[in-house]
């Protein structure tokens, strides 16, 4: 049975269009260092390179601290079987490499380079590989052919001190063996008793047997199949000396007979090799893994037609449970770089392989339901491997690849603090996690009572859950108790007792609450009853009141509605703090930089004094985050030239920021390139700013709004907020449609009270 993911479609032309379409290929390289000085080039370059050029020639090891090493894959074939296509050549197997490359980068940001070795000579192949490898911190060997493959692998292992790992053979063992542990666990199996059936004798399906064979599975349990059947002890025909590993006394001799009654089937072989019969005279509840691409040996709806109890797998991506090797090769080498590991052995395969199988038994992000057009699968029958993009791969696996590689003696290095380097792993793909980690571990030293104001929402329900396991506090959830309970059943998620559930029509404080209220809006048209509608009707009025009275810590709204709205409702219950001004701050981080934007939410048209109040709270926000505020105050003119209407709000906040002496560097007005960028600055040497600005002041609410979105969609930068500061309760305000993993942010923000 297919799952309601719809197959993804292209056509030869739109493939060809891909790969060609502006710069040709999938990858380029960036530098990381600033090179636009002449001081930069000297640093780079001669003659400042010569530094730790001798640096480690005294140490080798130094390599890793002065340069890419630590964080280069070389994927290296020489297109002897590529994909399903067979030996086409090395050239022809580059676009799977760069395609290698660019999947390493994507998951788990490790720079990769593809080398294609041109020749079918083993000797020749392994003596190419192994004295380019001081350039790599990792060897991808892909698309070589068995056993070619078996001894390239081992030969490179011993020349060299870095891994080398042959993705086609041990990701696939690693991300099967993963879906073992768990097909295992559904149906009551061990995997020291089971029976299993593998057809395909290359090079993936005697990595996968060796892989479990090391997991604790007796080799006696194993029947292997090739293109000449099964192989037993005694047979002389088609063997090799891995092969001869797996032969076992057996009467059976075809792969019809090694189905019966087995409990598991591999196939990494090709189209069609198991029929309905072979299903049929399995065990009860038989695990199939059909892993053969494109198409696998026999098809779910075909198994489904003659067994309703089987546990299914393949190596496509339209059924449930691919085994892809995306899962595995980018979060392995990413453990194995980070402690610097000499191989990636046994003990870090097992490891890898559990981790999978742990994460497919959480719940899924809304991320993993995005990419999947909407479904959201749970722990079963058809799901038990995670989905290629859970964000919550890249802190799953790679910190337990990188524990076995120091408790099994192959680190060079070790990680002292977990946690932090979870954190930094976080980071690599979510810049904006990596960043808040000092803001993150706050709220977790100092946990508060969140309440959430949508707490129906599935997004907010998995949100808060998020926000209770990862000790940040006590979530509060405003809704129908009956329906937030039906929907954390639905969920999959446990109604744990930490949980408090808060329904507006049964409140106990619905007298109180509208008292207050009633005593605030009395003068602003509002009738009692009008009050007692809001606090029963309105979940964001009636959240406001909660914190307002002491009831929860903080609050977080906005999935359900636009953000002015949600705004809205918090003033009817919330002021400024005596002396401030509310604003509405952006945190964007591009390229290794953080700048805050103010004011994107509030202040449509500021007056020089408002421009000076945003700046003050802008100031207050970015040393919450542990930056020294430099604020620039952004027009479209530099010191005066040209002139203009919005200059002179500008002119006038520099001059009352000067009368009330801040203790904070500013400057303006001035455009953004001048603001951001310090050749430019130098034109003006009278300008107070002693760096590039890193809290940006915008002339106006729309031009703050318009360039974050603009710098988020075409600057490739991470966008948080806006973020909301100057009120005398905390709250936070999500953007319409936010995901559980973008409210979970916004949670601990408004634990933390930035900009308090």
């Amino acid at each position: 049975m297919a799952a309601d993911t719809p197959a993804i479609k292209f056509t030869a032309d739109d493939a060809l269009r891909f790969h060609s379409e502006g710069k040709p290929g999938k990858l380029e390289i960036t530098p990381t260092k600033p090179l636009t000085t002449q001081r930069d080039l000297s640093l780079a370059y001669s003659p400042g390179v010569a530094v730790p050029v001798l640096a480690i020639a005294e140490d080798k090891t130094r390599a890793y601290d002065y340069t890419n090493k630590g964080n280069l894959v070389a994927v290296v074939s020489n297109g002897t079987a590529i994909l399903g296509l067979g030996n086409l050549g090395a050239q022809a197997s580059k676009p799977v490499m760069e395609g290698k490359g660019a999947l390493f980068k994507r998951f788990a940001d490790i720079d990769a380079m593809d080398l294609l070795v041109d020749t079918q000579d083993v000797d020749a192949f392994i003596n190419a590989v192994r004295y380019l490898g001081p350039s790599f911190g990792g060897i991808n060997l892909e698309d070589i052919k068995a056993p070619d493959c078996f001894v390239i692998e081992e030969r490179l292992k011993e020349l060299l001190d870095i891994p080398v790992f042959h993705d086609d053979q041990h990701g696939t063992a690693i991300i099967a063996a993963a879906g073992l542990i768990n097909a295992l666990e559904l149906t009551g199996r061990n995997i020291s008793t089971f029976k299993l059936v593998v057809n395909g004798a290359g090079s993936a399906g005697i990595a996968c047997l060796d892989l479990l064979v090391a997991m604790g599975m007796p080799r006696e349990n194993i029947l292997l199949c090739d293109t000449k059947g099964v192989i037993y002890q005694g047979r002389k025909d088609g063997m090799n000396q891995w092969k001869s590993t797996y032969a076992v006394k057996t009467s059976a001799r075809t792969l019809d007979d090694a189905m019966k009654g087995a409990d598991a089937f591999f196939g990494l072989s090709a189209k069609g090799a198991v029929t309905q019969a072979m299903v049929q005279s399995m065990a009860p509840q038989p695990i199939i893994f059909a892993m053969a691409n494109p198409d696998p040996e026999i098809t779910p709806e075909e198994i489904h037609a003659v067994r309703s109890d089987a546990i299914i797998a393949t190596g496509r991506s339209d059924y449930p449970n691919q085994i892809n090797n995306v899962l595995g090769f980018p979060f392995i080498f990413r453990g194995a770089l980070d402690v610097r590991a000499r191989e990636i052995n046994t003990e870090m395969k097992i490891a890898a392989a559990r981790a999978l199988a742990e994460l497919a038994r959480e719940e899924v992000p809304d991320q993993v339901a995005a990419a999947l057009y909407g479904r959201r699968p749970t722990f079963g029958p058809e799901y038990i491997i995670p989905a290629p993009f859970d964000p919550r791969l890249i802190t799953s696996v790679p910190p337990a690849v990188a524990r076995a590689a120091v408790e099994s003696g192959v680190a060079r290095t070790t990680l002292a603090d977990g946690s932090a380097y979870v954190s930094r792993l976080r980071g690599r793909l979510d810049p904006m996690a990596g960043w808040l980690t000092a803001t993150l571990e706050k709220a977790r030293n100092n946990p508060k009572r969140i309440i959430f104001a949508e707490g129906e929402e599935p997004a907010v329900i998995r949100a808060a859950n998020a926000y209770l396991n990862q000790g940040y506090g006590t979530p509060l959830l405003v809704g129908t108790t009956d329906t937030v309970k039906a929907n954390f059943k639905e969920l999959g998620v446990r109604l744990k007792d930490e949980f408090q559930l808060f329904d507006t029509r049964r409140s106990p404080y619905t007298a109180q609450f509208t008292d207050y209220l009633y005593a605030r809006l009395q003068r602003h048209g509002y009738l009692r009853r009008d009050c007692e509608r809001l606090v029963l009707n309105e979940r964001n009025v009636f959240a406001a009141l909660m914190v307002v009275h002491g009831h929860a810590d903080a609050m977080v709204s906005g999935v359900t509605r636009n953000w002015s709205s949600v705004f809205q409702d918090v003033q009817r219950v919330i002021d400024p703090k005596p002396g401030r001004r509310v604003v509405g701050v952006s945190l964007a981080l591009c390229r290794g930089r953080a700048v805050l934007v103010a004011d994107t939410s509030v202040t449509d048209m500021p007056t020089g004094e408002q421009v000076a109040y945003i700046a003050i709270e802008a100031a207050r926000a970015a040393r919450s985050f542990g930056m020294e505020p430099r604020v620039a105050m952004i027009a479209y003119s530099n010191f005066g030239q040209p002139r203009g209407e919005r200059s002179d709000q500008m002119i006038e906040a520099v001059r009352i920021l000067d009368e009330r002496g801040v203790d904070f560097e500013y400057d303006g007005e001035m455009s953004a390139d001048v603001a951001l960028n310090p050749e430019l600055r130098r034109l003006y040497p009278f300008c107070r700013l002693t760096d590039t600005a890193n809290v940006l002041v915008m002339p106006a609410f729309h031009a703050a709004s318009i360039s974050t979105r603009m710098l988020k969609e075409l600057g490739g930068a991470t966008v948080l907020g806006p973020i909301l500061t100057g009120l005398s309760h905390p709250v936070q305000i999500c953007q319409l449609g936010a995901m559980d993993n973008d409210i979970l942010p916004i949670a601990a923000l408004a634990a933390c009270n930035i900009g308090a």
